[in-house]
This record gives structure tokens, C-alpha cells and sequence, in this order.
């Protein structure tokens, strides 16, 4: 059996007849899944359902964008912030997606309607850094039906 035709993914027979599996977390056993969510953080585990919920709609993961990248992210909105300025009020919002959270940001905006912590998100926008951390300004968005 090889890895064209072997019946079962993630096994490659070597040359003399030796099969090797190969380790991959999609293929992990149930019971070694169980002891990882046994063991493993809360923060871990939430981190780990956002990802899986995430790819269902976002093209990049946060953690992957890189400064001046155009990026489609999916994600949970953690926190919700209006900050009033004398010259433009700006509406901010925290989005994670299980890998790294970049902050959206629209300029001139008191509030959205549907834009609240817990909603998921789909933004598209280009990646800028201010102080330190990942921002989209004035994204395209989608609110996602649960």
C-alpha cells in the first residue's frame, strides 16, 4: 500500500515493505484528543473552537496577516469601545479569530447597528500596525448569522 492508493490516509510504505504513519493533528486518535482537552486550558480550548469557527468564514487567519497585506479575517468581537474626540469620534472594535486579534476601527462612527461584543465577523481590509498591534481602519464587514 503507498499514498495514492493505501486505504488509509497518513500511512506510506517504505521501501522493503516498512509502513510509517504519519502524525498530523487531523488525524489524531479520539482518545489522544480526549487527554489533549482533558489537560489543556480553557483559554487553549476556546482559542481552538474559535480557529475551527473561523476558517468556516475567513480567508486568512490574524496570525498569519502581515502590515500592508488586503485581508479577509473571520472572527468573535471581544470588546466594543466608542471613543469620543474632539475632531472624530471613532468607533473600535477587537476582533479574535482563535490566532491573534487585530483591532477594526471606523473613523467618524458613534455606533453600528450589530456591531456588539460576541457577534461574528467576516472584515476585509488592509493590515496597518498602531502601537504594536494589528488594525484594520474603516472595513468592509459582514455580520454572520449564528
Amino acid at each position: 500500500m503507498n499514498a495514492a492508493t493505501g486505504a488509509e490516509a497518513g500511512r506510506l510504505e517504505a521501501p522493503g515493505g516498512v509502513t510509517k504513519v504519519m502524525a498530523t493533528q487531523a488525524q489524531e486518535s479520539p482518545l489522544r484528543r480526549f487527554l489533549r482537552r482533558l489537560t489543556a486550558s480553557e483559554a487553549e480550548l476556546e482559542a481552538e473552537e474559535q480557529q475551527r469557527e473561523s476558517a468556516e468564514y475567513g480567508e486568512n487567519r490574524v496570525g498569519d496577516c502581515q502590515r500592508g497585506q488586503l485581508a479577509t479575517v473571520a472572527g468573535r468581537l471581544k470588546t466594543v469601545v466608542y471613543t469620543p474626540r474632539t475632531n472624530l469620534p471613532t468607533l473600535e472594535a477587537d476582533l479574535y479569530d482563535g490566532t491573534d486579534v487585530v483591532t477594526l476601527v471606523w473613523l467618524g462612527r458613534r455606533h453600528i447597528a450589530g456591531i456588539e461584543p460576541g457577534r461574528l465577523l467576516e472584515a476585509r481590509g488592509r493590515i496597518a500596525i498602531r502601537d504594536g498591534r494589528k488594525v484594520i481602519y474603516n472595513p468592509f464587514y459582514e455580520i454572520e448569522t449564528p
